[in-house]
Order: structure tokens, then sequence, then C-alpha cells
């Protein structure tokens, strides 16, 4: 099986390389991953950021379109936090009062839009940083020599029934930042995940966890019933 991720930014790439494509990779699962193309110049590429709905959406066709065989696989990583406006069924989702069913609409939006049998949408809530408050002792790995700042990230992820719910009127990264400035996004945060582990990840962030879930499954799904739409 191939599974082919589009990410936001160097943070996700890191983060799917150095954790999710081994775990994928100890069930069978080969991963490869590239950031969003946000535009090209004199020959070279340029990657990263969610510039627009449209430049994820192409990245995606591109590669559908060359991987159409099927055992191959589509999924992504970007934060819902600061999605473009244009994003499907974005504008819809803040009728919803739970988060939870806020992303989850936004993908199934997403997943309509693809129109592809073998995509699996996901949207981080709120944004990557959630994730590294599933165990805040684990700062100390990239960080070390805090103390004070350890206990202020434990008070903010106990004001939280989750990490995930850490929401965007004070993002997680902003609120890492604002307790240990030293924090860096692309070299901190995947090594802190890292430390976590996926086990943790899963039980301490539940949508993070239904992706793995989601993702892990495409191993038994039986692919002879599914056809590409022309």
């Amino acid at each position: 099986m191939r599974l082919h991720f589009v990410v936001e930014g160097q943070t996700e790439e890191t983060f799917v390389r150095d954790l999710l494509a081994t775990e994928l990779g100890a069930n069978g699962i080969y991963c490869d991953v590239h950031r969003i193309t946000t535009g090209r110049r004199k020959g070279k590429v340029f990657r990263g950021g969610m510039v627009s709905y449209q430049h994820l959406r192409n990245d995606l066709v591109l590669w559908m379109k060359q991987d159409s065989a099927r055992d191959s696989w589509f999924t992504t990583m970007v934060d819902l936090y600061r999605l473009p406006l244009e994003f499907p069924g974005l504008a819809e989702s803040k009728r919803l009062a739970s988060a939870y069913d806020r992303v989850s609409f936004v993908e199934s939006q997403f997943k309509e839009d693809m129109g592809h049998p073998r995509f699996i949408p996901y949207l981080q809530l709120h944004e990557f940083e959630a994730l590294l408050f599933a165990d805040t002792e684990c700062f100390q790995v990239a960080l070390p020599g805090i103390g004070a700042e350890l206990a202020a990230l434990r008070a903010v992820r106990g004001q939280f029934e989750t990490p995930e719910l850490i929401d965007n009127d004070s993002p997680p990264s902003k609120r890492i930042c604002e307790i240990v400035p030293q924090y860096g996004k692309v070299s901190s945060g995947p090594l802190i995940a890292n430390h976590i582990g996926l086990p943790t990840l899963r039980r301490e962030c539940r949508h993070f966890g239904e992706w793995i879930t989601a993702l892990l499954s495409i191993t038994s799904r039986n692919q002879a019933e599914i056809e590409i739409p022309e």
C-alpha cells in the first residue's frame, strides 16, 4: 500500500516522515510526503503554507493522476486554524457549535469536492501544536532546563477536556511561544511529538486518533471493489 501525504508546512512534513511513516510502515503502508506547492518560478518549486484552497487541490489532483493504482491512497495534514475562506464547507461549518462537528463537516465537504474514493482528508484541530499538549512533560526533551514553564504548560492543558480543544481564540502555538519563547516550531515540535509517541497522541487527541485508525484500515479494505471515477 502507498499513502501520499500533502501537508501544510515543514513541521508537518517532518512529523509525517519521522513518526507516522515509521509507524505506518510497520503495518505495510509505504508513505511519502510533500508540502503544498504554492508556486513555480524559473524552474524552482515553492512549497509550504496554506495560501489558497486551489493550491492544495491542484497538488492532490496531480498526484492522484500520477499514481492511479488501486493500492495508492491520499491524505492531508493541514490546520483548521486560518483555513482560506474558500475552503469547501468552511463558511457553513461556523454555524455548528462543536469544534469536532465543525472539523468533521469541513472534512466531509473536502472529500466530496475531491471526489476520489481513496482520499482520507484530515484537518488538524486547531493546529499541529495542539498535539504537543498530549504530554507536556515531553517538552523537556527539546527544551531542557524548563521548570516553571513546564508548570504553565501543564496548567494550559488542564483547562481543556482534550488538547485538540485548545481554541483558536489563542491558538496552541501562540500559547507555547508566550510560555517558552525558545520553542522552535520546526526544530522542537516534531521532536516533542516523537517523544510523546503515537499511542499517547491517539489516546489524548480523539480526532487525530480517528485519522490514524482510518489510515491503518486501508490495508484491510477490498481494493477490487473500488473504482476511480472517470
